[in-house]
C-alpha cells in the first residue's frame, strides 16, 4: 500500500486533519491536499507516483533536421572536408531555423554508427599548447609530398599563421628550390603583411645551418627584419600546426580527381585554401574561421628591420655576346654590356641589386639595378639620357 493511500484513508476514513498528518510525518500540507484532489478525480490509481519525465524535450531534434545533418555530413565527407559535429553545426546555420547543440549532433552521429571510437587517443587536456598572441607574430612553413595521376612526385609548400591558423600560402611545384620558397614567402607577405618570425624545419631550401653561408630566404629575412626560427632536428612537433594541416589537406586531395600536372594540383590547392580560410570553423578558434580570427586583432610585424647591404667584388670576362654573369637571389643573371667589350676582363662592384661594371682602367662601362623578376638584364639607355632627348625634341 502506498503512502498516498495511507494519507487519503487517514483523512477520509479516520477523519484526521491534513495539518495533523503533515506535522506527524514531516510532510507538506499542500501535498496532502493534492493527494486528496487526485483521489477525487481518479480514485486510488491516481495516487500512484507519476512519471517525472519532462512533457517536452528541448534538445530533441525533429526528423527533418536529423535528415539534414546526415545529408550534410555525407556531402562534406565526399568532398574531402572535415565532417565532425562542430563543422556540421556551422554549416547548418543557413539551413535550419534552430541549430542543435554540438553535443546533440554528436549523439545523432553516434547513434547512427558514424562516430569511430578512439579509446586510446591521448586526451587533449594533456597537451601543452603554444599559440602566438597576435596574427603575424609567427608563421610556420613546411613542405610535404603528393603524387600526380601518373605517379610522379610533387612538393607542396604550406605556410600557416600560428595565431589564427590562416593559410597564407599553399603552392605546388615538382621540386622547390630556395628561390622558389622566397617567391612564395614574398607573395604571402604582400597579401597579409610581413610576420615577426618564420618557423621552419632544417631543410636545405630553408636554411644553410649545416653548410657554409646562407640560403636566399635567410638573407632576405635578415634584410626585412623577420626572425628566422628552425625546429629541433627530428622533432616535427615544433612545427605541429602546419604538420597537422598537411593531414587535413591530404584528406581533401584524396577525394579529388588525381591532378595530371602541378598546375592542375595548384587549382585544387587554391580551392581548398579559400574554403579553409573563409568557411571552415576551427575548434581551436572557438568555432571561428581562420580569416575572421586573423582580422580580429592587431597584427604583429618585424620588430627591428635593419637594412643590410650585401657588398661583393667580382672579377669576370665578358663573353662573345657582350654579356657578363652574376648570381643574385640564388639565380644566375645575364647582364648585357655590349659586343664592343667582348672578351674583355671587367670588375663588378655589387651592393645588393646595384651593380657597377668597370673596365681594367677603372672606367665605368655600365651601371644598373638588377631586376629580380628577369634573368636577362638588357642593355638600355640611362634614364637621364632619355630625359635629355625628350627635352631637346620638345624645344625643336
Amino acid at each position: 500500500m502506498s503512502r498516498g493511500r495511507y494519507l487519503v484513508d487517514a483523512v477520509l476514513l479516520e477523519g484526521r486533519s491534513p495539518s495533523e498528518l503533515a506535522r506527524q510525518h514531516g510532510l507538506a500540507r499542500s501535498w496532502i491536499y493534492q493527494l486528496l484532489a487526485r483521489f477525487r478525480e481518479g480514485g486510488y490509481e491516481a495516487l500512484e507516483p507519476r512519471s517525472r519525465r519532462p512533457r517536452s524535450c528541448s534538445h530533441q531534434v525533429d526528423a527533418e533536421t536529423e535528415a539534414t545533418i546526415l545529408r550534410l555530413r555525407d556531402g562534406l565527407q565526399s568532398a574531402g572536408y572535415d565532417a565532425g559535429a562542430q563543422t556540421i553545426a556551422h554549416h547548418l546555420i543557413p539551413l535550419v531555423p534552430k541549430v542543435p547543440a554540438v553535443a546533440t549532433i554528436w549523439r545523432i552521429l553516434s547513434r547512427r554508427g558514424l562516430v569511430t571510437p578512439q579509446p586510446h587517443k591521448r586526451p587533449r587536456s594533456s597537451f601543452v599548447r603554444f599559440q602566438a598572441d597576435f596574427p603575424n607574430q609567427l608563421w610556420q612553413a613546411d613542405i610535404t609530398l603528393w603524387h600526380l595521376a601518373n605517379g610522379k612526385e610533387v612538393e607542396i609548400l604550406n605556410c600557416l599563421d600560428d595565431h589564427s591558423r590562416l593559410l597564407v600560402g599553399s603552392d605546388a611545384l615538382l621540386r622547390f628550390k630556395a628561390a622558389d620558397v622566397l617567391d612564395c614567402f614574398i607573395a604571402a607577405s604582400q597579401a597579409y603583411g610581413l610576420p615577426e618570425s618564420l618557423l621552419t624545419d632544417n631543410g636545405a631550401v630553408f636554411t644553410a645551418n649545416s653548410r657554409r653561408g646562407k640560403v636566399v630566404l635567410e638573407s632576405e629575412l635578415e634584410r626585412l627584419g623577420v626572425q628566422g626560427k628552425h625546429s629541433t632536428p627530428y622533432h616535427p612537433q615544433t612545427c605541429g600546426k602546419v604538420e597537422r594541416f598537411h593531414q587535413t589537406l591530404k584528406k581533401f586531395l584524396a577525394k579529388q580527381p588525381p591532378a595530371t600536372s602541378a598546375a592542375l594540383l595548384q587549382l585544387q590547392l587554391d580551392s581548398f585554401r579559400a574554403y579553409y580560410n573563409q568557411q571552415r570553423p576551427h575548434r581551436a578558434l572557438n568555432g571561428r574561421t581562420p580569416l575572421v580570427a586573423f582580422h580580429a586583432r592587431l597584427k604583429a610585424g618585424p620588430r627591428n628591420p635593419v637594412p643590410i647591404t650585401n657588398f661583393r667584388v667580382r672579377h669576370d670576362r665578358i663573353d662573345s655576346c657582350g654579356r657578363v654573369t652574376l648570381r643574385y637571389l640564388s639565380r644566375l643573371r645575364h647582364i648585357a654590356v655590349g659586343r664592343a667589350y667582348a672578351r674583355q676582363r671587367v670588375t663588378m662592384l655589387v651592393a645588393d641589386a646595384n651593380v657597377r661594371v668597370l673596365d681594367p682602367d677603372g672606367t665605368l662601362i655600365r651601371e644598373l639595378t638588377l631586376d629580380a623578376a628577369r634573368v636577362y638584364q638588357p642593355l638600355g639607355q640611362p634614364k637621364v639620357v632619355l630625359d635629355v632627348v625628350r627635352q631637346v625634341s620638345a624645344m625643336s
